[in-house]
């Protein structure tokens, strides 16, 4: 006996669990195909939007309007020759793109594209499988990830390439746990970890308007969780050659860019779960037209919110230039993390205030009053801590080591780099009279 679909259109965790072996297989085998086809899309569009940003024409050979030049670049990689380094650690080294890329995988499995529907008579919900912490598991897999890039620089034996690796393992520590705090706002308002359960919490109103503040720290986390402009540090290439994987080449070297490009879609469809109803239509397109959340439209508002994100890390991509290392680092440690843990505090005391029955009006208002005098105390302490900064001069170590020299560029003379302490009047009389002596 077939259950009626409508009362069946918001999956719970029970809901998983009872699919038979061809419709489970089915599934995995759909999650890649679309993550596959993503990372080809996201290519080709990324190149073609910054073509046009920049007044380039961008890929336009191969296949009509160059659509088949990600595919083209992915069969070059295959068939290049497979360098490895004689000095490598070669069991690390061939497993680290595979610990990179396989994580990528497993974290859509519990991402919801849609409720539930009717695939040859059984209704199953269109998500691989959830859990009760399924937040946590792409968390998680986000860490592997990165373990996978700090084994291929280690494994390289190249201080270029362990830089970049090391470099990787910094930004992660610092942007996963601002991450994963501002992942804790929306489990109080949800009252659930299960990403089912948290689209269901969304029916009247997205969480990125209820917490704003949550989604715009998630926003600034997952730039820095993608390794991508402007936090693409691991990879600086002005910096540290090629970053992390400097010494990789053909198949092991597309793996890195194939799980790059998959957690830039994982990420994207992570904040449409959290913050963006999921697979539920906008507000308008759901009041006007009652089927919109059912049956196989739902699956076109999720492809359209994760395209708005996309777009939105290659716009930046093209308008953005890196930031500096600590520049990175203060963000994420100094910045980030203080207010997420305040936000947190915040959202706690008002969800425990209404549910004692207190009047919420003047709590938002006391509450914004705290935030703003806050915020103004912070921003004059760090004018006052810069301008205690910037009073410290270096001119006297310097004029106390080169006194010609003194409120110079602090580098040596071009012409004379083996001479300390001599003037370029010096070096060139002392090069005269060397000459003549001869």
């Amino acid at each position: 006996m077939s259950v009626p679909l409508a009362a069946t259109a918001d999956p719970t965790i029970s809901s998983f669990g009872r699919d038979p072996w061809w419709l489970i297989g089915g599934k995995v085998l759909a999650i890649f195909i679309f993550l596959v086809l993503t990372v080809l899309m996201t290519m080709w569009i990324e190149r073609r939007v910054i073509g046009r940003m920049q007044l380039r024409v961008g890929p336009n050979r191969a296949g009509p309007f160059g659509l088949l030049q990600g595919l083209a670049d992915g069969i070059k990689l295959a068939l290049k020759e497979d360098i490895t380094p004689r000095q490598v650690d070669k069991v690390v080294f061939i497993l680290a793109p595979v610990i990179a890329a396989v994580p990528a995988f497993v974290s859509f499995v519990i991402i919801p594209f849609g409720p539930t529907v009717s695939i040859f008579g059984h209704q199953t919900p269109l998500q691989g499988t959830d859990l009760p912490v399924a937040v946590l598991l792409v968390l998680a897999m986000a860490s592997m990830g990165a373990y996978g890039i700090v084994l291929a620089g280690w494994s390289s034996m190249s201080p270029y390439a362990l830089l970049g690796g090391l470099r990787s393992a910094a930004q992660v520590i610092s942007y996963e746990i601002a991450m994963g705090l501002s992942f804790v706002a929306v489990f109080l308002f949800a009252g659930t970890m299960s990403t089912s359960g948290i689209v269901a919490a969304q029916a009247d109103r997205w969480f990125a308007v209820m917490l704003l503040p949550s989604f715009i720290v998630y926003v600034i986390t997952m730039m820095g969780e993608s390794n991508r402009i402007p936090f693409d540090l691991p990879e600086g290439e002005g910096e540290i050659v090629g970053g992390f994987h400097t010494e990789y080449s053909s198949l092991k070297f597309a793996m890195f860019f194939l799980a790059e490009y998959i957690n830039l879609a994982t990420l994207s469809a992570l904040a449409t779960t959290l913050f963006l109803g999921g697979w539920r239509a906008p507000a308008p397109i759901s009041t006007i037209w009652p089927g919109a959340n059912q049956g196989w439209w739902p699956v076109l508002w999720f492809m359209i919110k994760i395209g708005l994100f996309i777009f939105f890390f290659i716009w930046l991509r093209g308008s953005l230039p890196r930031v500096r290392y600590d520049q990175l680092m203060k963000l994420g440690w100094k910045v980030l993390m203080p207010f997420s843990l305040g936000w947190i505090l915040l959202v706690a005391t008002v969800r425990g205030l209404r549910n004692a029955g207190y009047d919420m009006t003047q709590v938002a208002i006391w509450s914004a009053v705290a935030i703003g005098v806050l915020l103004v105390l912070s921003i004059v302490w760090d004018m006052a801590r810069g301008d205690r900064d910037s009073g410290k001069e270096i001119v006297p170590d310097l004029q106390a080591a080169e006194p010609e020299r003194a409120g110079a560029f602090p580098v040596p003379p071009l012409d004379a780099p083996h001479y300390h302490g001599v003037g370029r009047r010096d070096v060139t009389a002392h090069k005269e009279v060397a000459s003549g002596s001869h």
